[in-house]
């Protein structure tokens, strides 16, 4: 191989990097719990502040949010799918009722599912990243 890197320069860079990674063990630093050493803990459960792992964060804040809006939205197609299946129900063999509570349907199902998949994602997105 001419030029700069040769595959000799490869395998030695090659086997730093796994010398580095599997041999140098990390360093942990020391923990320091600022708040309780410092009494900012003790003012804080004075004026009514919830500290350490009771305080809500905003990671915690924005996950409830978001289970709460799909929620929601669940229920809505879950609305949709139920007034579609009536409006079938009662359709007394009118084509045309027939074809507009199948499209309610098949959109109301179209949005469950959606609404549904964004749940799981959302849920094992912030159970991953946030705890």
């Amino acid at each position: 191989m001419t030029g700069l890197i040769s595959k000799k320069s490869i395998l030695a860079f090659s086997l730093l990097v796994l010398t580095v990674i599997f041999f140098v063990s990390p360093v942990v630093a020391q923990t320091y719990d600022f708040a309780s050493s410092s009494g900012l803990a003790t003012s804080a459960n004075k004026a009514g502040y919830a500290v350490g792992s009771d305080a809500t964060t905003v990671e915690g804040l924005i996950g409830t949010i978001i289970y709460v809006i799909l929620g929601l939205v669940g229920v809505i197609f879950l609305g949709f799918a139920l007034y579609g299946a009536i409006t079938w129900m009662t359709a007394g063999g009118n084509e045309e009722k027939v074809k507009k509570s199948n499209k309610i349907l098949t959109g109301a199902l179209f949005g469950l599912l959606i609404t549904l998949a964004a749940y799981i994602i959302s849920y094992f997105l912030i159970n991953y990243f946030w705890k």
